[in-house]
Formats: C-alpha cells, structure tokens, sequence
C-alpha cells in the first residue's frame, strides 16, 4: 500500500515550565491575558505532523511519499537525510527558494498542558504541489490531509475527491481557527477521520452537526484520548475501544498524536484489523512519550513484541508483529 502523507515539516522548540499554566490564569480576565512563563530548558527538533507520522511509518517499515512544502534549511540542516535513512520518501517535498521551514514552540507545564505558537514559513506554499500529479506518477493508496497551509488542505481534499483517491482526514491543530464550513469541506467523504476527544467535540460544535451526522460524513472515525486509549467507530457504526499501554513514564506528550497515526496506518498497510491498528497505535504512541523529541525514539523489535504482549496479550502481539517487516 502507497500512503502519502500531506501537511506540516516543521523545527520544534521544545521548552518547558515548571509549574501549571492554570495556576496564571484568573478565569474572568482572560480578554486582557498578559502572562509570561520563565522556561527551564529548550530543546531543538525536528518535527511537524506530516514529518513526525511519515517517520512513524518508516520505523515501522512501510515507505511514505512526504508531501510537504519546507525552506532550503530542510535539506542544509539534515532533516531530508534523517527521514530519507529513516524509510521516507521525500523526492516529492516542495523546497521554497526564500522562506524558512515552519517553526513550532511548544512549551509543556507539569501538569503536561502546552502552549504552542507556530509560524508557518514554507507551509505557505504547500498550495503549490499537486497531489493529482503525484497520483498520476505514482498511484496512491491512501492520502493523509494533516494539519498544513488551509489552501493546501482544501486543494487536496478536493483533488481526493475528484479523483476518487481515498482520504484520511486530519485537521487537528487547524481546527482551533477554521469555522464549521471549512470542518465539513475538510472532512466529507473521508475515508478515516482522526481527531482526539477535545477536537471530536471542537468539529460538532463548529459544524453544528451532531456526533451521528460527523460519523456519517466519514468512513471510520478514530478518536484518542490520551491515557485512556483510543475509540474507533467503523464504518457500520460499531464501536472499539481500545486500551492505551499501561505503566508508561510519561516524558513529553509532544507528537504522541502523530505516532498514533502512522502506527494505526501502518496496521491498515499491513492489513490488519482495527483493533490490531489501534493497538499498534498506542504502542508506538507510548515509545514517543517516554522520550524528548517526536522523531528520537527506536523501535527495537524484541521490546516492542513484549510491549504488545503485556498490554494486549500473546495472540494480539503475534498477529501484529508477523505483519510487520
């Protein structure tokens, strides 16, 4: 299976205060809010959605086309040999003459809430690439539409269609400013719709469309919720859920969503089941917490069948692992 995987490649800066963002904030001043956090540390990595699933996918074997728009520091800084080593095609990237990579600031309190400020750069011109020609080169099995340039997450949901390409819808972090019309224009039609529980609810409210008119626009619906594991409703309407991995030492949360994603869709590439996707989900998931970075974990094959094994149980972890290179 040919996944492609559009949306954002971005540096991270990855800061974090000790102490609780809530404790900050006086609820009925929020309109004049002026607060600032002293951070103990800053740490520089490479990320942004599309990069961090498109690396997930690698580890786990599988060779994703990255579509994506970066600077000319992409590829001066080392992050095109990093993904291309770690089983990523990246021969499809648009590399913009003036404008730097997508920069993301993500500072983490103890409580693991995060602020998060990001400057798009290159993204802009992510509008630029056409996912039809892509296809047409190289036929697609599947596309993931993640959180990128608005004009470029619209241009290839409509080419999707159009074309009659099965879609992954990902708005994630772009659904805090879009208005219902751009959600439902976003999302129609997918053939899986990933969203966390907060975003779950973030699409009802500003589509003004109830749970059951999101699950019927979309073909399976998956819906994470951190600690608490994973929920898929597929396309008959019967619902998952799924454990998350128990006994994890939370480190960052940063880009534990995306590795979600490219281990749920490694399983679909694989051929497996839901429920064996979304457990190959959160174990991946549970390797990017316990480390500082979203692209600086290993997946050593022995310590990932005894993670499978002890979450999920003797039968599951086989079936999961055999699928795998």
């Amino acid at each position: 299976m040919h996944l492609a995987i559009a949306g954002s490649v971005a540096a991270d800066h990855l800061q974090t205060f000790a102490g609780r963002f809530a404790d900050s904030l006086v609820p009925d001043q929020l309109d004049k809010l002026s607060v600032s956090f002293l951070v103990k540390d800053l740490d520089v990595r490479r990320g942004g959605c599309a990069g961090n699933i498109a690396f997930a996918l690698g580890a786990l074997g599988r060779r994703p086309t990255l579509v994506a728009a970066v600077g000319r520091d992409f590829v001066e800084q080392g992050y095109q040999d990093w993904l291309t080593e770690a089983g990523v095609d990246c021969s499809r990237v648009h590399v913009s003459p003036d404008k730097h990579t997508a920069l993301c600031t993500i500072t983490t309190d103890e409580a693991h809430a995060q602020i998060v400020t990001f400057y798009p750069g290159a993204m802009s011109e992510a509008g630029q690439i056409d996912v039809e020609a892509l296809h047409a080169e190289r036929p697609i099995d599947l596309l993931l539409v993640g959180p990128d340039d608005p004009d470029a997450m619209l241009r290839h949901t409509r080419a999707a269609r159009r074309i009659g390409l099965s879609f992954v819808a990902d708005p994630s972090q772009q659904l805090a400013w879009a208005d219902g019309d751009l959600i439902g224009q976003l999302i129609e039609g997918a053939a899986y719709l990933f969203t966390n529980d907060y975003e779950a609810a973030l699409v009802e409210q500003k589509t003004g469309w109830s749970a059951d008119q999101v699950k019927a626009a979309v073909g399976v619906q998956v819906v994470t919720r951190g600690a608490d594991g994973v929920t898929v409703i597929d396309s008959g309407g019967a619902r998952l859920d799924v454990a998350a991995i128990p006994g994890v030492e939370a480190v960052d949360p940063t880009g534990v969503g995306d590795a979600f994603r490219g281990g749920f869709l490694a399983g679909l590439a694989a051929g497996l089941d839901l429920e064996a996707c979304a457990q190959l989900g959160c174990a991946v998931a549970a390797s990017v917490v316990e480390t500082t970075g979203t692209q600086e974990y290993t997946l050593e094959s022995a310590a990932f069948h005894a993670r499978l094994t002890r979450a999920y149980g003797d039968a599951a972890a086989a079936r999961i692992t055999a699928a795998l290179p």
